[in-house]
């Protein structure tokens, strides 16, 4: 019996979503009903940072340079590589993680954008507090890590010693 099988509903009523990879079948089935509203969910992964400051438009200065790195004649020969500079503050973005100009244009600008925010809100930055946790959480692992180890040899030093004596 196929899956497709086991949901019968009305077709006024079932919708099937975009939905990101992963999701089970039964996840992606949704019931709305005409007065139901959709409300945007935030997908896992991605961070979505409403207190930063908004860039104008009038502040920055865009250039298009060709890009740099592997790829070839491809990546080398096309300017899709954008450099994003905030005036009044000077700070400079070079981002060219794409082959899009519009995608490397959109991460430029959100680059730029965490990168003010920082640069004007210093420690109260949103952005700024959540290196610090990934830098926090990393020192943890680390002294666990080393902790770990060093059971571990004196785990050996116990063995090799009882090894002896028997």
């Amino acid at each position: 019996m196929s899956t497709a099988g086991l949901f019968h509903f009305p077709t006024s009523l079932t919708r099937i979503c975009q939905a990101p990879r992963g999701l089970r079948l039964w996840e992606k089935l949704t019931l709305l009903s005409p007065e139901t509203a959709v409300t945007p969910v935030q997908m896992a992964g991605k961070k979505d940072y409403p207190a930063l400051l908004s860039l104008d438009e009038n502040e920055l200065e865009e250039q298009f340079v060709k890009g740099h790195g592997p790829g070839g004649q491809a990546t080398n020969k096309t300017s899709n590589c954008v450099v994003l500079k905030h005036i009044p503050s000077g700070i400079v973005v070079k981002c060219h993680q794409t082959r899009s100009v519009d995608q490397n244009r959109k991460l430029a600008r959100k680059i730029l954008q965490e990168k003010v925010d920082v640069f004007y809100n210093g420690e109260n930055s949103p952005v700024h507090k959540e290196k610090q946790e990934a830098a926090k959480k990393k020192q943890e692992r680390k002294k666990r890590a080393k902790e770990t180890l060093e059971k571990k040899k004196l785990l050996k030093e116990l063995w090799e010693s009882s090894k002896k004596v028997h």
